[in-house]
């Protein structure tokens, strides 16, 4: 006898033997004792679920000789026949290849001889989806009032494709995802008949990997075997599947937290040297940080060892969830970018560098805060200034040195500013000029972490109105983005509690634009450069 694939040499032959789908095996067993067998039934679900199994059992158990609570006995000459395929009275049709009218006229046809040897004929109709329109109408008549000795059994993945007209006249069971417990029971009973020595966190990743189909995870442990060694851990598994190491994986998700470029660059650099492949990686980078959002929400995961879970911890700590959600989305965008495109290595790279690139992401944060208040802000705004940069260089308008300068500033900036004066913040310093301890407050807002304020007032300067009043001056400009981000009502009371903190009186703040001229006035060159400094972006011009 030939060799048998681990899926169908394990393939359940009572009811009783199926895994995770004890809701309907009940209520067919049940219909089966109380003879309430219907004439269609329409099972639904993802693949490797039962579905087609179910349909087996179902048509041995209602032609069984010597039926057990409403199980085949799969001892009698019906029941041994149908195994092997010979009995045929039970009928397996795949809707993927005999899809159109003739396939079923052919059923129509037949259905009107009675079984040769079974109490019932039964047409198994798998992927019943795939037929044509023609074939669901010649079908429709028959499905509706079959000959009392013939039943349907549909099986389908997409019962949205199906008319109405055929879910109406059959009994409906939706299969549902077999849980990762469910699976690894299963795994470990075929191990130990198959004498197969799997880890535990082995079959945990199996499990994770089927994404709740049983046929999936038997044949990704058949996978594991295929090279005559029985020793299944968890390294085998990966390199077999094509997984990046999990080092690696979290050595990246790490440094975009941490906006860590080189570690970033240096883990992606190690994975392609040993041939995975992106998707696999980006796919790996969203899972894990899928599970860093799990574990801020107090959820349970099995997949990982004690190692490795206390290194998931200790990135969930450093990341909040609102920041993990958006991570996920931007490799989600990721991922469709790299499907678009013939060069998927310089697009994943650029990505990941840009979820690395500490100021590109506030600036990304400020963008989508803003964006989503109803100020009428564009989010799109400052990449389109960014792409402006980019394109403006490589089409000859400049050219960046090897190693870029630091662009020129007309006021102080917080390279060069002095410590901050703990004199001033506890109101000694009131008979200080605003132009003189604005600096410090400024780098205040970086050291205590409000970088958005600290970003939109890096290159500003503070001016005395009146008593009561201290204008800051914007000789840049102020960007619609950072006026919605200073005219935040807590914003601005921060800023004002600040400069009156310093002056010893309660004082008010005015935003005063002090640009010299328009964009519109300006040369790209300039708008590009002022662009810049506004980020603190190194951005040079070679004449």
């Amino acid at each position: 006898m030939g060799y048998t694939a681990l899926y169908r040499k394990f393939r359940p032959q009572t009811f009783s033997e199926m895994v995770g789908q004890e809701h309907i095996t009940r209520t067919l067993r049940n219909q089966i004792m109380a003879n309430r067998v219907g004439h269609a039934y329409l099972f639904n679900g993802v693949r490797g679920t039962g579905k087609t199994t179910s349909a087996k059992v179902l048509a041995r158990a209602i032609n069984c000789l010597n039926p057990n609570e409403g199980e085949p006995c799969n001892e009698c000459e019906i029941c041994k026949s149908a195994i092997n395929g010979s009995l045929t009275d039970v009928v397996e049709m795949d809707a993927a290849s005999n899809n159109s009218v003739e396939d079923i006229r052919s059923i129509r046809e037949e259905v009107n001889f009675l079984p040769t040897k079974a109490k019932y004929r039964v047409y198994i109709i798998d992927e019943v989806h795939m037929l044509s329109q023609g074939a669901f109408n010649a079908l429709l008549k028959t499905l509706e009032e079959p000959p009392e000795h013939v039943k349907f059994i549909l099986a389908t993945t997409e019962p949205q494709k199906l008319p109405a007209t055929i879910l109406s006249r059959c009994q409906r069971f939706d299969f549902k995802r077999i849980s990762d417990e469910d699976i690894i029971k299963r795994l470990e009973i075929v191990c130990q008949e198959s004498n197969i020595n799997a880890t535990k966190q082995a079959l945990n990743i199996i499990a994770a990997l089927s994404e709740g189909a049983m046929r999936d995870a038997l044949s990704i442990l058949e996978r594991c075997i295929q090279d005559g060694v029985n020793d299944i851990d968890e390294e085998k598994i990966k390199e077999l599947v094509g997984i990046p190491k999990l080092t690696h994986v979290h050595s990246i998700s790490k440094a975009i937290i941490e906006y860590n470029i080189d570690e970033a660059m240096e883990a992606i650099t190690k994975v392609l040297d040993e041939g995975k492949d992106l998707n696999n990686l980006l796919w790996e980078i969203v899972k894990y940080i899928k599970d860093i959002l799990m574990v801020k929400t107090n959820q349970k995961l099995t997949i990982y060892n004690e190692t490795d879970f206390s290194r998931l911890q200790e990135l969930a700590s450093k990341v909040s969830k609102e920041k993990a959600i958006n991570l996920i989305n931007e490799l989600s965008k990721l991922e469709n970018d790299m499907k678009s495109s013939t060069q998927r290595l310089i697009i994943f790279q650029a990505g990941i560098i840009r979820l690395c690139d500490n100021s590109v992401s506030v600036i990304h944060e400020i963008s989508n805060t803003s964006g989503g208040n109803g100020s009428g802000v564009n989010n799109q705004e400052i990449y389109t200034r960014l792409e402006k940069i980019e394109n403006y260089l490589r089409s000859g308008g400049g050219a960046t040195r090897a190693q870029t300068t630091a662009p020129k500033k007309t006021t102080t900036t917080a390279s060069t500013a002095k410590a901050v004066n703990t004199d001033i913040i506890a109101g000694i310093g009131k008979d200080k000029k605003p132009a003189q301890y604005w600096q410090d407050i400024v780098n205040n807002f970086k050291k205590n972490g409000k970088i958005m304020l600290y970003t939109n007032l890096l290159n500003t300067n503070a001016v005395e109105i009146n008593d009561m009043t201290v204008g800051i001056e914007f000789p840049k400009g102020l960007t619609p983005f950072g006026r919605t981000v200073l005219e935040k009502p807590e914003n601005k009371t921060e800023i004002s509690n600040q400069v009156s903190i310093a002056c010893g009186k309660e004082m008010h703040i005015k935003y005063i634009d002090t640009r010299p001229q328009s964009d519109e006035e300006m040369t790209e060159e300039q708008q590009l450069s002022n662009f810049a400094n506004e980020f603190n972006i190194p951005f040079d011009v070679i004449e």
